[in-house]
């Protein structure tokens, strides 16, 4: 029996990011508050950087810096080229009001302070609170919230483990905060009124037995289920809906598509029909690379230590060097960035943000900004997601600037937020008896010469937030 072996040569493209474009990514991703919160981090962590404070005196000196590449040389790059806030002296800021009180995740961790957690257990607790959505709820499947832990934080934990934490967390205050679905939210809000009432108990056994005919407004079957008066089961009814199905919008009462916490990304002012764009950088601090150990490193090279243990020191002088310098580069390429997409999504949108009427708002996808932009797709989608813009009628979340184009049967483009304008104005009106089906709203949008298909309606009823037309049935 013979055998032979065989060499091959295959070609494959692989593109792996480095550590530092997946920080890049990520910093691109904050929105200010967090941006804010992440410099803070890096200058605890890095001792090389430091906020730039204003010079007291009037008159304003740019120190030197020292460049990374050539350590023992003199940077000519001017120093106010590196700040977080590229912007001259003269320029006046503006105050930039947070909505809302105390945030949810604020609340929650504080909360969390006094519970008696190690640190793992906090750690983990508080990546769970980071995780929940406006309205208090985790969207995610534990198997991902692990993986992404194990990721950012470096711990590894089963999901049995984070279950045990999830409960921890679903005992903080609002009642509910925690929970997967709702079934679970209105459950856990039960459970923390304990001991329960003869009615709460009910209310508890048809969310626990019975969950899909309540929300289906199954009355009648889930009276000869149950096998109680129809006073018994009026009272359980009345309990379940004095709870909440959105336990983390206390926190403020804006839509439930902004944030009850947000600082604005972007400042665009508008006066006397002209338009002023900046990028909000209020709490923003300037940066700069501590020049005493520039000094210590020059030093040290200038009278030649060569010990392991001086080999070592400068090696780690030189990496938090090189480490602070990249941070504040990739602060100046995020800047950049952001105001650059912001830019073209101003120029596409002027219409809408003179008086936000969202009838002038055109249709545009994330593809129309990265080509203006010469950006990738991706990009664009991480500098529009969870960013918001204050105009001189609110904030707004970009987000909500970008709709899909439809064409009505005289052959005018229109954005999609007209579409649904008209869905939320019909179902506003509907008899309340006899709700509006998908497939009546279908009808009357074709009349109005909007051809669109009853899945469609569907699908814009549900990124509204509008429940089936049963279960907008009113008694």
């Amino acid at each position: 029996m013979s055998s032979s072996f065989r060499q091959q040569q295959i070609l494959q493209l692989q593109q792996k990011l480095s550590p530092q474009q997946i920080q890049m990514i990520k910093l691109l991703e904050l929105p200010s508050l967090q941006l804010e919160q992440r410099i803070k981090q890096e200058i605890e962590e890095n001792p090389v950087l430091e906020e730039e404070h204003p010079q007291e005196s009037g008159e304003e000196q740019e120190p030197k810096e020292i460049s990374v590449d050539d350590y023992l040389k003199e940077d000519d790059t001017p120093a106010y080229k590196l700040h977080a806030n590229n912007f001259s002296k003269d320029d006046k800021q503006r105050t930039v009001y947070i909505s809302g009180g105390q945030s949810l995740q604020e609340s929650l961790e504080e909360q969390l302070g006094y519970k008696e957690l190690s640190q793992r257990d906090l750690a983990v607790a508080k990546y769970l609170v980071g995780s929940l959505d406006g309205d208090g709820y985790l969207r995610r499947d534990l198997v991902s919230v692990s993986d992404d832990i194990a990721f950012t934080v470096g711990l590894d934990i089963s999901v049995d483990e984070l279950e045990r934490i999830l409960r921890v967390v679903q005992e903080l205050e609002p009642s509910g905060v925690g929970a997967r679905n709702l079934q679970e939210c209105l459950l856990l809000q039960l459970d923390a009124m304990a001991p329960l009432g003869e009615s709460q108990l009910l209310a508890r056994r048809i969310l626990c037995n019975h969950f899909d005919d309540f929300a289906k407004k199954h009355y009648d079957k889930l009276l000869a289920r149950l096998g109680v008066s129809r006073e018994e089961f009026a009272e359980a009814i009345e309990e379940i809906r004095h709870l909440s199905p959105k336990p983390g919008n206390m926190y403020g009462d804006a839509p439930d598509d902004a944030a009850p916490y947000v600082v604005p990304d972007f400042l665009l002012d508008y006066r006397d029909g002209e338009f002023d764009l900046r990028l909000n950088s209020y709490n923003i601090p300037e940066l700069k690379v501590n020049r005493r150990y520039m000094d210590i490193l020059r030093s040290s090279v200038a009278g030649g230590m060569t010990g392991e243990q001086d080999q070592e020191a400068l090696k780690f002088v030189r990496s938090k060097i090189e480490s602070a310098k990249w941070f504040i580069s990739a602060i100046k390429q995020r800047h950049d960035t952001l105001l650059a997409t912001m830019t073209e999504i101003f120029d596409y949108q002027r219409e809408y943000f003179t008086d936000g009427d969202p009838k002038r708002l055109k249709p545009m996808i994330l593809k129309d900004i990265a080509d203006l932009t010469g950006l990738d797709v991706s990009t664009i989608s991480r500098v529009v997601n969870s960013k918001y813009v204050q105009t001189h009628f609110g904030v707004i979340p970009l987000k909500s600037l970008f709709s899909e184009a439809m064409q009505t049967d005289s052959g005018k483009e229109v954005s999609s937020h007209e579409i649904k304008q008209i869905l939320s104005e019909c179902i506003e009106g509907e008899d309340k008896q006899h709700p509006l089906t998908d497939e009546t709203l279908m009808n009357i949008l074709n009349e109005r010469g909007y051809h669109i298909a009853r899945r469609t309606v569907a699908k814009y009823r549900e990124m509204l937030k509008i429940p089936v037309a049963r279960l907008r049935r009113q008694l």
